[in-house]
């Protein structure tokens, strides 16, 4: 039996309102192109509908994005109100789950941030490990 048959079939079952569903032979690089070529248009597509006047938050950056989980961390943890409802509330599952998917994120961009996005991030990641330690006791 061949391990690298050439030969593909790709059955796309997403919904496609412009054309029926297809079932092509589609060799493994064609495929590699074909959904390169299909993020590449999503994310085109989501930029624009993104950037209409409605989108009220700031620009999404690494340092906005560490922050945000920071912040969320915090607000589990009850040292932020709610912004929803205003209350400190305490979700030490959901604090423990945002700071290890910090702890994922340090780990996987090892090597990759500019010196100032590593340091706020393990000093957010410091910061909120120690808040959680604090609630723990």
């Amino acid at each position: 039996m061949d391990e690298h048959n050439e030969n593909v079939r790709v059955r796309d079952r997403r919904i496609n309102w412009d054309q029926e569903e297809t079932e092509e032979p589609v060799s493994g690089e064609q495929e590699s192109e074909a959904k390169r070529m299909e993020r590449k248009r999503a994310a085109e597509e989501y930029n624009k509908a993104a950037s209409g006047a409605n989108n009220a938050y700031p620009l999404m950056d690494f340092s906005t994005f560490v922050l945000s989980l920071s912040s969320s961390a915090l607000t589990h943890l009850g040292e932020v109100p709610n912004p929803g409802s205003g209350e400190h509330q305490t979700n030490m599952a959901l604090a423990k789950q945002t700071i290890d998917l910090m702890a994922i994120l340090e780990k996987k961009t090892q090597g990759n941030l500019t010196p100032e996005e590593e340091r706020l991030l393990k000093d957010s990641l410091f910061e909120v490990r120690m808040k959680y330690v604090q609630k723990a006791d």
